[in-house]
């Protein structure tokens, strides 16, 4: 797929990972239907793009089936067409299980999985009908290898990650592609605004911007590819841990110390802002 004059739906598009996103396919000619739950954010990047035929913006909350259903409409009833949807929005709440309330898991399954996979299955027969159509997917290294205390979030980006690659194969010669893009730690507030709260393995792992991920995530809407990996030296690791648990139990206290290492200089930075 050529994003050019495509139409592209991107969730979480008010900051890091889906504000790249929008930069890069409005850099392409692409029309982009941006959503977030707060429209100041919206605006923002909406002025800062500078492209007000190419733009639509949708003040939304995914995680709800009002807030897709809201989505979805105006998308539609702007550009008239959905090609490509970016699954983006996400949220976490850290810590050992036993400490989290219900509703706190309930919602990162809301919002992390069961919101694409519905989003997904909205778009998708007009796809097919068409034979065009790209969906590509924001899942996290924690979705190939389990995190400890973000249990709920993990869950979410496997199930997220296996979604993906089902559908990819039961998409297999419709002209529908569905990618799944898999980072480790991103340099925004997803993670640095709190970065004491976050486990040391996940920091364990290189740091990746935000147009890092989003040049992935381009890359996949144009070419299909099922899975990427960023940073492309983590894939072999998560594997290798995923595939020979054992092994990565007894390396689990190296990597963590590695990680708590690297967090140090965030949580000063964080400090120093406060």
């Amino acid at each position: 797929m050529e994003l050019n004059g495509k139409v592209v739906v991107i969730t979480g598009a008010s900051a890091g990972v889906g504000a790249s996103v929008a930069r890069a396919c409005v850099n392409v000619g692409a029309n982009v239907v941006l959503a977030a739950r707060g429209q100041a954010g919206l605006s923002q990047l909406a002025r800062e793009l500078d492209a007000p035929e190419q733009i639509e913006t949708v003040a939304c909350d995914v995680g709800a089936a009002e807030g897709r259903q809201l989505l979805l409409s105006q998308a539609l009833s702007r550009f008239g067409v959905i090609d490509a949807l970016v699954n983006n929005a996400g949220v976490n709440h850290r810590g050992p299980l036993h400490t989290l309330g219900a509703e706190q898991m309930a919602a990162v399954i809301a919002l992390n999985l069961l919101a694409p996979m519905q989003l997904t299955h909205a778009v998708l027969p007009a796809m097919r009908e068409r034979r065009s159509g790209a969906i590509v997917n924001v899942a996290s290294l924690a979705g190939r290898v389990p995190v400890p205390d973000e249990a709920s979030y993990s869950a979410s980006k496997f199930g997220l990650r296996a979604f993906s690659q089902a559908l990819a194969e039961e998409s297999r010669g419709s002209g529908v592609t569905v990618s799944v893009v898999s980072p480790g730690p991103i340099a925004t507030g997803f993670i640095l605004s709190d970065p004491e709260q976050v486990p040391d393995l996940v920091f364990s792992q290189p740091m990746s911007t935000p147009e890092a991920v989003a040049q992935a995530v381009v890359d996949c809407m144009r070419d299909g590819q099922i899975e990427r990996v960023v940073p492309a030296s983590s894939a072999a690791l998560t594997h290798l841990a995923y595939t020979v648990p054992s092994i990565f139990r007894r390396l689990r206290p190296l990597f963590e110390r590695k990680g708590a290492k690297a967090k140090q200089p965030y949580i000063e930075a964080a400090r120093s802002r406060s």
